[in-house]
């Protein structure tokens, strides 16, 4: 077979949606398009799956919400186990709850029901030679997101040194600031005794052997900060 002949041979694509009418209608659509055939046709996540294992088509048009396994979660399994087959969501949804999952587990393209016969071609034909096959809303989405700041994120949790709990590590602060015994019980709202059982375990775990010592840790270990100047 020469190079143009191999040029020339159709795209071979499976469809999965788990709706019957839906299904049966795409199938139907790509029957008279030329470029594409339909090797095979899927309820579900799991049996597209199954059907790319049987045929390796090309190109999967993947519905997103499915039962059995969704088309996010059969999207990762095909493009992890068998990368030969390209992944283009065709879905109600363009919302970024699924479009970014789909896009992440490995679908090339992404279009919505609304798309006209062409555009499914244009963009099986689009993953097939490497680019992305995106619908123009999908575009604008993309665009849209990548153009936002992104969230700062939280400041991790600092973990206490040396095992210490969270109250042991409160109670050391307040040592740090000059509190005396009965200071810290009224700050933390508990008796005298049950401070001095912080201190007493917090000594312990750090090897410290007065109040003095405990200053100096807790300003080393970054738990309180000198006053400024």
């Amino acid at each position: 077979m020469t190079e143009a002949e191999e040029e020339k041979k159709p795209a071979r694509v499976v469809v999965a949606d788990d709706q019957t009418v839906v299904r049966e209608g795409i199938v139907m659509l790509l029957g008279l398009l030329p470029g594409v055939e339909v090797v095979g046709a899927a309820g579900d996540g799991e049996e597209a799956v199954q059907l790319v294992a049987e045929l390796a088509p090309d190109v999967v048009l993947m519905d997103l919400r499915m039962p059995r396994c969704d088309g996010v979660e059969a999207t990762r399994r095909i493009r992890a186990q068998y990368p030969g087959t390209q992944v283009v969501v065709l879905t109600t949804y363009a919302d970024d709850e699924s479009l970014f999952p789909a896009l992440r587990a490995g679908a090339r393209g992404y279009l919505t029901k609304d798309a006209g016969g062409d555009e499914i071609v244009r963009a099986v034909e689009s993953v097939l030679s490497g680019d992305a096959g995106l619908s123009p809303s999908v575009q604008r989405r993309l665009l849209e997101r990548l153009s936002q700041p992104e969230p700062r994120p939280e400041p991790a949790a600092e973990t206490p040194p040396d095992g210490l709990t969270a109250r042991e590590t409160e109670v050391l602060r307040l040592i740090a600031e000059g509190l005396s015994n009965q200071e810290i019980a009224r700050s933390l709202h508990v008796s005298t005794a049950t401070v001095k059982t912080h201190i007493n375990n917090l000594f312990s775990k750090t090897g410290l052997k007065d109040r003095a010592q405990a200053v100096r840790y807790a300003y080393s270990k970054g738990l309180v900060r000198p006053p400024a100047q």
